[in-house]
């Protein structure tokens, strides 16, 4: 008897064991950094000494009850969350408002606007870090968080706008007009209709945003130079290079860092790809 040829369908459906593995080992090399972060945060200075990949052979939470004596975690945590709830709720707030026009309002430099706002998007951080720092020695603002607020935002703003905006144009217009014939103004159209509309896309930026200026540490370390003002990673990179002989404490302050992000990506997820997707197409 003849074998019957396999349909183009069924081949398709085989299970691809080489690509499984490749997969697999690239989670696993992604994932090995979190696994060398974790294991050291429960084990003693002596315990890291003998077993540096291993498990703990004694798990202990002393190691991270001991990252925030002396006060200073505490103030760079606190300095983290301040920066980061003022840079994303401005950022968001000044797109949401910018995009509005450019998407649903008949604005003609509005696709200029979003043009330039998408070229800005490849520009890297750094080459801007020297004239933004004159411009704050000459303006007195060195060592305030409202130059490194305001740095922020203007850095976050291109990808803010550009994704919220193209989601604006998936809207429907029908809708809008129907708002204006009826005396709603632009204000009135955006607050009611346009962001109760947007939570998915709204979420994502705002994931996205606070992702960034969390781990963020270059602007932070040129702009905020004194002491008590220090971002968490910003103090964690300075803690590190002072006590690396001391690596599960360091490791420690790190899963402290870690935990926020994960926390508000966990709440955010369900709309995090929908809203990453969400003007890719029109419908």
């Amino acid at each position: 008897m003849s074998r019957r040829r396999s349909t183009p369908l069924e081949t398709l459906r085989r299970p691809r064991y080489a690509h499984h593995l490749v997969l697999l080992t690239l989670v696993g090399l992604a994932l090995l950094p979190i696994y060398f972060m974790v294991v050291n945060a429960f084990k003693t200075d002596a315990d890291y000494l003998t077993n540096q990949y291993g498990p703990p052979s004694s798990g202990t939470v002393d190691t991270l009850t001991d990252a925030f004596r002396g006060g200073e975690f505490f103030t760079w945590l606190k300095n983290s969350f301040l920066l980061t709830t003022l840079a994303v709720g401005f950022s968001t707030l000044i797109a949401a408002l910018g995009a509005y026009p450019i998407a649903l309002m008949r604005w003609r430099p509005g696709t200029v606007i979003l043009t330039l706002m998408i070229a800005l998007m490849v520009v890297p951080p750094i080459v801007l870090i020297i004239p933004l720092f004159k411009m704050t020695v000459e303006l007195d603002q060195l060592n305030t968080y409202r130059a490194v607020v305001f740095v922020y935002v203007g850095l976050l703003l291109p990808f803010s706008t550009f994704l919220l905006a193209s989601f604006f144009r998936t809207m429907p217009r029908s809708l809008i007009e129907a708002a204006r014939v009826d005396g709603a103004s632009h204000f009135r159209i955006w607050r009611s209709i346009v962001l109760p509309l947007s939570g998915p896309v709204l979420a994502t930026v705002v994931v996205v945003q606070a992702l960034w200026v969390w781990n963020e540490v270059l602007v932070a370390i040129v702009f905020l130079q004194q002491e008590g003002l220090r971002s968490l990673m910003v103090g964690l990179t300075i803690y590190r290079a002072r006590y690396s002989i001391d690596v599960p404490l360091v490791m420690a302050g790190m899963l402290w860092a870690t935990i926020p992000m994960v926390l508000l990506y966990l709440v955010g997820q369900r709309f995090f790809v929908r809203g990453l997707t969400a003007g890719a197409t029109k419908g």
